[in-house]
């Protein structure tokens, strides 16, 4: 708002002076110039310090009233200069009252209008007749000047207002986006909430069945195959109260200082390395395609977890080799999963984990809706293809916004 309305009123300075210089030249209309030039030098000295000002912050409302003021001011001198109300160009004083209607609250947009009534019905009164002799030219300026400014009024007004629209529309479209980015986020929240509570109500039974386990390992009446099943049993045990330990962690609610920050090769390959622990069945190799040396990351627990969806998605569609990409540029990290499987459903690919979906692929629900949360957490996007063969789940994050 600020730099438009300073941009408005360098047109407006110009426009001005352009009329003031030519109109002894071309109109033959005798004005008392050092006034008015004076009084435009001050208005355009005005306008370069609010520009400077503009450049800081926007105007806020009295500082906004308080400057159309002066534009009341400056326009009502040069008129008191120039005919007052029988100057053609006295209907200017209407375009600062259309900007505050347009961007002030009520009470300032009555204080605005009455100065522009007040000044022209001072103008009506008072001011420095034009020394034009031939009133039939006087009435066919009079005319011309009318029109010039009705074009001028109008193309400003409605390069303003236009402007102005725009702006809002910007402004409702981000409002409406953060909206549904809190929803989101709300739902995600719920979701670990959720998430901590079953951890708590499962830790009772699986620290009981770990008890009891230990205690029938220590048999040695049980046959050998009883106590190889008996370990396995302990091993499986001890992996969901490690999984279960986690769920408030990978759920993305975890303390500021666990948070580390390391390149995002040896992350991956960690992260990588510890997957692979827990899913001992499936293939997966990672390929670094971006030579140099790498960016660095916040190693948050819910972006580990995002890469994890996506890689528990692709070990259910597919038994074959998983490939993970990682590559980099000035502006962006992508960490691609590529599987052999079906591909992805059409109404996956629709929605792209924008909200769960309800489908009888594996692994193209609640997980991929998390990975996108965490992924837009991050300040990236998770984009979703399918390929000749098996499909392609990418996270894509923003350098700037990791540095920040």
């Amino acid at each position: 708002m600020s730099s438009r309305l300073v941009l408005l009123r360098w047109w407006w300075v110009a426009g001005l002076t352009l009329a003031v210089l030519s109109a002894p030249t071309f109109l033959a209309i005798a004005l008392p110039l050092p006034p008015l030039i004076a009084v435009l030098l001050l208005l355009a000295g005005f306008n370069f310090i609010a520009q400077r000002r503009a450049t800081q912050r926007d105007f806020d409302t009295p500082e906004l009233a308080a400057q159309l003021g002066i534009d009341l001011t400056g326009m009502s001198v040069l008129l008191y200069l120039t005919g007052g109300a029988t100057n053609p160009l006295v209907s200017l004083l209407l375009l600062p009252v259309a900007i505050a209607a347009l961007t002030l609250p009520g009470v300032w947009v009555v204080s605005i209008t009455g100065i522009a009534i007040a000044a022209y019905s001072f103008l009506m009164v008072y001011s420095l007749p034009l020394a034009i002799a031939d009133a039939e030219r006087a009435t066919r300026l009079h005319l011309a000047g009318m029109w010039l400014t009705f074009l001028v009024s109008s193309a400003l007004i409605a390069w303003f207002i236009t402007r102005m629209t725009a702006a809002i529309r910007q402004r409702d479209a981000q409002l409406a986006e953060a909206r549904e980015a809190a929803l989101h986020n709300a739902q995600v929240v719920a979701l670990g909430q959720l998430a901590a509570g079953a951890a708590h109500e499962l830790g009772t039974p699986l620290a009981t069945m770990n008890i009891l386990t230990g205690e029938l390992m220590q048999d040695r009446r049980l046959p050998e195959d009883a106590q190889q099943d008996l370990q396995l049993m302990h091993r499986q045990i001890a992996l969901c109260k490690d999984l279960i330990g986690g769920l408030t962690r990978r759920a993305g609610i975890g303390r500021a200082g666990d948070v580390q920050r390391v390149a995002v090769t040896d992350w991956l390959v960690g992260l990588l390395s510890r997957w692979r622990s827990h899913q001992p069945q499936a293939s997966c190799a990672h390929v670094i395609d971006t030579p140099g040396e790498a960016p660095t990351i916040d190693a948050t627990p819910a972006l580990e977890q995002a890469v994890i969806n996506l890689l528990n998605n692709a070990a259910q569609v597919t038994s074959q080799e998983m490939q993970v990409h990682l590559t980099w540029d000035a502006g962006e990290i992508r960490i691609a999963v590529h599987d052999q499987g079906p591909g992805f459903p059409a109404d996956v690919l629709k929605y792209a984990g924008d909200e769960p979906v309800v489908s009888q692929t594996q692994g193209a629900g609640i997980g991929l809706w998390l990975t996108r949360a965490a992924a837009r957490q991050a300040g990236g996007r998770l984009e979703l293809d399918n390929l000749t063969a098996g499909a392609v789940a990418t996270i894509i994050l923003s350098r700037q916004g990791l540095e920040k």
